[in-house]
């Protein structure tokens, strides 16, 4: 990591003040976001807090939003009852806290989360990511491309934050897709899933669109329903990646799911067809998930954030669909 991160001050406070938490994920065990640690622990999926919204151009909050997600992930056992899946079969999850930002420098708090994305990475351990606005995927994307040469990217957001810059700043959270471009994912391995509404500017669609970016429009799932979108997502991704990179900005869902964000959604993605086609997903080689843009100050009753928690454990269930020899996930729930 840049020098710079090492505090000449053992008293000085770092990063913001009060947006970290002292809970864990799920309870888990905290482990230093070192490659030998996390080794030394065991560990194959690192929860990562990035409590960031400096560069947010509408409601702020989202700096909160790791420790909201930790406080939430406390009503959540690691088993699903309904499918039989039990995570801690599949995984050993520890807590590696959160990115140090730099309140007021988005490029020195960049470098650094994909400086410890990439101890993450190094030691073969999954990074699960919590937001933050959605600029939190710019930095570890950048780590996943070094890391992963053939990679991929499946994207859930009623925006398509595909902007080249916001006012001259390249690294806003309107940017992260056209940012992980740049990193060097492949944008014919890019799929976005769920834009809709009346805040998407012509020059984000024309981008996606010249770089054959795949686009599953809110229309689209309504439509052609959630597994036939996640049928076709699978098919852009095809067999020749190495690694596929999940990231999900909570405002694709409808505010009535997900009013604690920065733009909530009038009409948007419903829970259920977003967990339906995550669902779908498995098989995909994910190897990384974020989840974006969480903002507890607006979430009335924590239930954003509770969506949150639901959101990335039916993605880890999704990646361990295939990885447990024990036992073969059913295909409707055993409850039935």
């Amino acid at each position: 990591m840049d020098d710079r991160a090492e505090l000449a001050d053992a008293t000085m406070w770092d990063g913001s003040l009060h947006s970290g938490s002292l809970g864990t994920f799920m309870n888990r065990p905290r482990v230093a976001a070192t490659s030998a640690a996390l080794r030394a622990a065991g560990a194959t999926v690192a929860v990562l807090g990035f409590p960031w919204d400096g560069t947010c151009i509408s409601r702020p909050g989202t700096q909160l939003g790791p420790r909201g997600l930790r406080e939430a992930s406390e009503q959540f056992l690691p088993y699903n009852a309904s499918t039989n899946v039990d995570l801690a079969q599949s995984f050993n999850i520890v807590d590696c806290g959160d990115v140090p930002v730099v309140p007021g420098n988005p490029a020195l708090t960049q470098e650094r989360a994909e400086a410890i994305t990439s101890q993450i990475l190094a030691a073969d351990v999954i990074p699960l990511i919590l937001g933050g606005e959605h600029s939190i995927t710019i930095g570890p994307s950048r780590a996943f491309a070094k890391k992963f040469k053939r990679c991929a990217m499946v994207h859930f957001d009623t925006h398509f934050d595909t902007a080249e810059s916001v006012a001259g700043e390249p690294l806003s959270h309107c940017c992260p897709i056209a940012r992980a471009v740049d990193a060097g994912f492949n944008p014919r391995k890019i799929v976005t899933i769920g834009p809709s509404g009346w805040l998407n500017p012509r020059s984000e669609l024309e981008y996606t669109r010249s770089h054959g970016i795949a686009l599953f429009a809110l229309d689209d799932v309504w439509s052609l329903g959630p597994r036939v979108v996640a049928e076709r997502t699978r098919s852009v991704i095809g067999g020749d990646v190495d690694a596929v990179y999940l990231t999900v900005d909570i405002d694709v869902l409808d505010a009535a799911y997900a009013p604690g964000t920065g733009v909530p959604t009038p009409c948007g993605m419903t829970s259920r067809e977003i967990l339906a086609i995550i669902s779908g997903l498995r098989g995909l080689p994910i190897r990384a998930v974020d989840l974006a843009e969480v903002s507890p100050p607006w979430d009335h009753s924590g239930i954003t954030a509770r969506l949150g928690v639901r959101i990335l454990l039916e993605a880890l269930a999704a990646i361990s669909y295939g990885s447990v020899p024990t036992r073969s996930l059913p295909t409707q729930s055993l409850l039935s």
